[in-house]
């Protein structure tokens, strides 16, 4: 029987496992200098050395972002609805409101015309996310927060290297998040790093993580516990170290499918738009006009074949009962068509050259309907 091929799949090489034994032999698991290292390489290598700091994770990456730069009850933060929910999440958990505005259907980021029409006077910033690796349009985000007098936040969760007219994602906002959980385009097991603007909020984020702490003892502010351990820390080093490599296969592997998929009927594949480098965290196409029950009878065809696939996201943020109650009556037409027709395909590094043409003979047979 052939091997089903993973929607996704983490690396982890024998780098990974000596640098796990480097700090267990050291004693140093929580307290030690690899976090310290890793934010400095992170920024060296993503962010041309702006200040990194990293957290427990990615969503605690974002909760104490907006904290850091001052987001509080009675704020209104605009955000997209087609995303995973920890965006839309992390703003109710800093006590302000999530508003949900619509995206542009080629690129599934935000949209500034949606983002200026969602503005109220009590909107304090818009945080696009850079979804499935393309960057959002921030020039024209920026834009809007210039005419409003907003400030702008970045979840580049899915977007480590991507890159806009050469400037890096995560150097656009106030403050910029990277996730570094087990699926992302690298890992630390678990994790999160914070780019920063501000030394200023540097040095909040670094107390909110530790408990209200700069010193021992010394309690400044009430704080969580969100630090980085240096287990994780000395896992995303080695990580980090292959990253560009790994990127460089995910383009590959999208050209491929972009060129395989090409003429299929009703299949649209990612657009990049001119500028943008796509660090492909998703491959996400679309089947043009399909209802939710005819996507997802492709998908399950799909994973018949053992072709893995994913629907990122089937519910619209705007919808989840744990967001709804932000949202009574909102239509979003655009984020309601991506969450019926998009399917994500497997762009990982380890695909071969066979793995893809078995993908691209799935699409094109499942949106056949198996015929």
């Amino acid at each position: 029987m052939t091997e089903p091929i993973p929607a996704a799949k983490p690396l982890i090489g024998e780098e990974e496992r000596a640098a796990v034994d480097r700090v267990l032999r050291s004693g140093m698991l929580a307290q030690g200098p690899e976090v310290a290292t890793f934010e400095q390489e992170f920024s060296d290598a993503l962010l041309g050395g702006r200040t990194c700091v990293a957290v427990s994770s990615g969503t605690s990456g974002l909760h104490l972002g907006l904290l850091a730069a001052g987001v509080k009850p009675g704020d209104e933060v605009i955000v997209p609805s087609f995303t995973f929910a920890a965006t839309g999440n992390s703003v109710a958990l800093a006590g302000a409101t999530p508003v949900f505005a619509d995206i542009d259907l080629e690129t599934f980021c935000l949209d500034p015309s949606a983002v200026a029409e969602a503005v109220t006077e009590r909107t304090t910033a818009i945080m696009p996310v850079h979804l499935y690796g393309h960057p959002a349009d921030m020039a024209g985000l920026q834009a809007v927060a210039d005419s409003y007098g907003l400030r702008v936040f970045e979840d580049a969760a899915q977007a480590h290297g991507a890159s806009l007219h050469g400037d890096p994602v995560g150097t656009f906002g106030d403050f910029a998040m990277f996730s570094l959980y087990p699926t992302k385009n690298m890992t630390s097991g678990e994790g999160g790093m914070v780019s920063v603007a501000t030394e200023e909020i540097a040095r909040y984020l670094r107390l909110l993580r530790t408990q209200g702490m700069d010193r021992p003892y010394e309690n400044e502010i009430i704080g969580f516990n969100a630090r980085m351990t240096d287990v994780h820390a000395a896992i995303g080093r080695a990580q980090l170290a292959k990253l560009a490599g790994w990127t460089t296969t995910r383009q590959a592997n999208a050209a491929a499918l972009d060129e395989g998929l090409a003429g299929i009927p009703g299949v649209v594949t990612p657009t990049v738009k001119p500028g943008a480098t796509h660090v492909y965290h998703q491959y996400t196409i679309r089947l043009d006009g399909a209802s939710g029950k005819e996507r997802d009878a492709v998908v399950a065809r799909l994973r018949e074949q053992g072709v893995g696939c994913g629907v990122y996201y089937p519910i619209p943020n705007h919808r989840l009962p744990s967001l709804a109650a932000y949202a009574p009556d909102l239509e979003l037409p655009v984020t309601e068509q991506a969450a019926r027709e998009v399917i994500s395909l497997p762009v990982h590094p380890s695909l071969s050259e066979a793995d893809l043409e078995r993908i691209v003979a799935g699409v094109a047979d499942a949106v056949g309907g198996g015929a």
